[in-house]
């Protein structure tokens, strides 16, 4: 199946209480799919098309607020639209998943694939000092997979998660192993796992207050410590990345999502020509694996980032290499896609004189 109908059977299997989304290109299918799927006859789930993407992730914020989980998905220009929800919620420390399956910009710009949002996801796309946990499937089983993932991981650390898929991934088609049913959660099961939702324990003398809003400034200090402090654990524990070919390597290529795949088959040419090239598929681009890739780095000569924007996730490359050996971008933009060949040729031509 497609990576974007993936997602929806995953979501239901997962016990996912809500989704609220607005169709855009190229992840219409989700919401398609979840509307074919009628999953409010089977498992209680709710699935919403609201009148707009700022009405989604606000409905995602109540959901959230109530301790559901509860997701959205959207791609690049819709998920512009959500910033501002989505910071509220991370100032409010509420859990959800959020899919982008990114397109290219600026602006409209095209239906055609990108992975230009790097910056949008990783680096706090809304206002404040926030993070969101962001991963990066290469695979529609991934898509998948990430689906659990980034619920569980948003729900232990009370903070949104996001999918960053490009539109490769969200459109292709593979064979996928979906997981079995859970259930929904009780009503007493989510009060008893987020006594600090707006319901609250059973028996409580007041409600828990939801917001973001804190008008005194060392209270508001105090939260974006607490923040601060969250971030840093997730940092501590949460990297994610895969290796190919790395250890005996003399180059080294760092790719995301399906570029990462295409870069695979790159350094297999180059190694078939004798130039021994390795692959660090970062899977957490936030947390970003910043100390696999100075350990991947060491001894080698040279690092080729390859990614579908002008150069983005090449800064994080270099933040944590701290200019041991050269770090080179390579890019296509508007939707155009690399070949396999064509890595490997720039790859060689910017190394290998």
């Amino acid at each position: 199946m497609k990576g974007n109908e993936a997602i929806a059977h995953a979501a239901i299997r997962y016990g996912c209480d809500g989704y609220f989304g607005y169709p855009i290109t190229p992840q219409s299918e989700v919401l398609e799919t979840l509307e074919a799927l009628m999953p409010w006859e089977t498992t209680g789930m709710t699935v919403l098309q609201a009148e707009s993407e700022v009405a989604a992730i606000n409905m995602v914020y109540g959901g959230a607020a109530s301790g559901k989980a509860v997701m959205t998905s959207s791609s690049s220009p819709g998920i512009s639209l959500k910033q501002e929800g989505i910071s509220y919620m991370a100032g409010a420390e509420l859990p959800a998943l959020i899919l982008n399956v990114m397109r290219g910009g600026p602006g409209l710009g095209t239906i055609q694939p990108s992975q230009a949002d790097y910056f949008q996801a990783t680096k706090g796309g809304g206002h404040g000092d926030y993070h969101l946990i962001v991963l990066a499937p290469s695979s529609v089983q991934e898509m998948v997979d990430f689906v659990a993932l980034g619920f569980d991981l948003s729900f232990k650390y009370r903070t949104p998660a996001m999918i960053l898929a490009d539109g490769i991934v969200g459109q292709m088609m593979e064979k996928v192993v979906l997981p079995g049913q859970r259930p929904r959660r009780t009503e007493e099961q989510v009060r008893e796992q987020c006594p600090w939702t707006a319901n609250g324990r059973k028996g409580m003398r007041r409600r828990n207050v939801i917001t973001s809003l804190e008008l005194e400034s060392s209270r508001m200090e105090e939260i974006n410590n607490r923040l601060q402090a969250r971030y840093a654990e997730i940092c501590a524990n949460e990297p994610r990345w895969e290796e190919l070919g790395v250890e005996d390597a003399d180059y080294l290529i760092v790719a995301f999502g399906s570029v990462a795949r295409i870069c695979a088959k790159a350094a297999q040419l180059s190694r078939d020509k004798g130039v021994k090239v390795g692959i660090l598929r970062p899977i957490t681009l936030w947390p970003f694996p910043e100390e696999a890739v100075r350990k991947a780095a060491q001894g080698k000569k040279g690092i080729l980032c390859v990614e579908l924007n002008a150069g983005q996730m090449i800064e994080d490359v270099r933040l944590a290499v701290h200019d041991a050996l050269p770090v080179k971008h390579y890019g296509r933009l508007g939707g155009i896609i690399p070949s396999p060949q064509e890595v490997a040729d720039v790859l060689e031509r910017e190394f290998v004189k």
